[in-house]
């Protein structure tokens, strides 16, 4: 397979402030001196000797991007992640040709369809209808195509019963279904989608997420923003990530969201100064820590592993704490609860002595999630003070989960297809349907 995109050195720059203030005469000048290789006569040199314009009120310049380059190989699916304004959303305009680089050259082979933003390539006064076709037309589909294709983007957007309304009265989910469904459906060699689909409901995310994997199995190439991580980790086979305008990361998909987790710095279990936080503050949670069997520290954690769960606390009072509650939650990147796992449920007791400082442990028996980035939460409780919250913390940790053999079968299924993973077996047997006339008795 070849390259089907070349980013070679690419940067972008963008004044800050006022645009421009400054007369036809001097725009003119600005712009010859700019063809004939000669400085700016209307700008001057700061101190770090970078140009500044002397006229109209510009404040700074900003490098929205800085000295990109990568290859794109046919058929590659590439997810994109960064924290908000590290240049993701640039460079998707720049390969989807909506603005050029200052610097720096792009090569593109085949047909590029782009979904960047909410109602791009939408006139609200037209009909969906109308937009199908005017939106296929900007992408570059012939009106013979749209029409062959019609009922097909439309059932796949599901707004056939508004299909005839101003786009105007649609909600920003409706629109961004219709134009997911267009550029989806226009079979580009390139699709190049940034984050839209967090404006979707989970069912339509789904049906995305489904679509976009039945056109990488077609051999055709996906770039893909979001900070959904599992999204990324489920569609993707390869990750860039971008900080500050830069490239930092170009690996596979779960070695750049350990990268870009690392970044953040979540790995950093200590969280003594953290304010955001609940309760009396009497016993109260400083640091927390991933261990395997062997005691040995761990950053991540495989499917179908045991792991231990260290919740290093200290305890400001002397006074008795009969009935302590403690438990955890884990979370997805949607901060959707996955398990919650407490001494409550388990029957455990910690006896009523706690000392100044230790730890709770909870072992987690065969870790029964998918490969993902997860988030914990944990919640201290006095049951004998009526459930007193002596510690309340959300996504105190993240919980990065990659690989493992959860069935020991080496088949894990993906995040798509379930949140959690559930321990069993299968067998044939002879048996056959029982007659729903005959009701089955069960002894006692």
């Amino acid at each position: 397979m070849g390259v089907v995109i070349r980013v070679e050195n690419v940067s972008k720059q963008y004044r800050l402030g006022t645009i421009s203030r400054r007369m036809l005469y001097q725009d003119v000048q600005s712009g010859f001196a700019r063809m004939l290789g000669r400085p700016d006569p209307h700008e001057k040199i700061t101190e770090g000797g970078a140009a500044r314009p002397a006229i109209g009120g510009i404040s700074d310049y900003l490098w929205a991007l800085r000295e990109v380059s990568f290859d794109v190989n046919e058929g590659d699916v590439v997810g994109i992640i960064g924290r908000n304004g590290s240049g993701k959303s640039t460079l998707l305009k720049i390969l989807s040709r909506i603005t050029a680089p200052t610097e720096g050259r792009v090569f593109l082979k085949g047909r590029v369809a782009c979904l960047l933003e909410v109602g791009t390539g939408f006139h609200p006064e037209l009909t969906g209808r109308d937009n199908i076709y005017l939106n296929g037309s900007i992408l570059g589909m012939t009106r013979a195509e749209i029409t062959r294709k019609f009922d097909e983007i439309v059932d796949f957007s599901g707004v056939e019963k508004f299909i005839d309304t101003p786009v105007k009265r649609y909600s920003s989910g409706m629109t961004v279904r219709l134009a997911f469904a267009v550029a989806a459906n226009l079979e580009p060699e390139i699709l190049v989608i940034d984050e839209v689909l967090a404006v979707g409901d989970a069912a339509f995310q789904k049906k995305c997420l489904g679509k976009m994997s039945a056109v990488a199995r077609e051999g055709r190439t996906i770039l893909f923003v979001s900070h959904q991580s599992a999204a990324v980790e489920n569609l993707c086979s390869r990750g860039i990530m971008l900080e500050g305008g830069g490239l930092r990361f170009d690996g596979t998909q779960t070695e750049a969201l350990r990268f870009y987790a690392n970044s953040t710095g979540n790995y950093d279990g200590l969280l003594r100064d953290r304010t955001d936080r609940k309760g009396t503050g009497d016993i109260r949670i400083t640091a927390i820590e991933f261990r395997d069997t062997r005691g040995n520290r761990i950053n991540t954690m495989a499917s179908g592993q045991d792991v231990d769960v260290l919740l290093y606390f200290e305890n400001i009072t002397s006074r008795p704490w009969p009935n302590l509650l403690v438990s955890i939650t884990v979370k997805n990147q949607l901060d959707v609860p996955v398990f919650i796992h407490g001494n409550l449920y388990t029957g455990d007791t910690f006896g009523e002595s706690i000392p100044s400082s230790g730890a709770f442990v909870c072992r987690l028996h065969k870790l029964p999630l998918p490969t993902s980035a997860y988030r914990l939460d944990f919640l201290i409780r006095s049951q004998a003070r009526g459930a007193e919250v002596l510690d309340w913390m959300d996504s105190a940790i993240e919980m990065p989960v990659e690989g493992g053999d959860f069935f020991g079968s080496g088949q894990v299924p993906p995040m798509i297809d379930g949140i959690c993973l559930a321990d069993g077996s299968w067998r044939l047997t002879a048996e056959t349907t029982p007659d729903a006339a005959e009701p089955q008795l069960v002894p006692g």
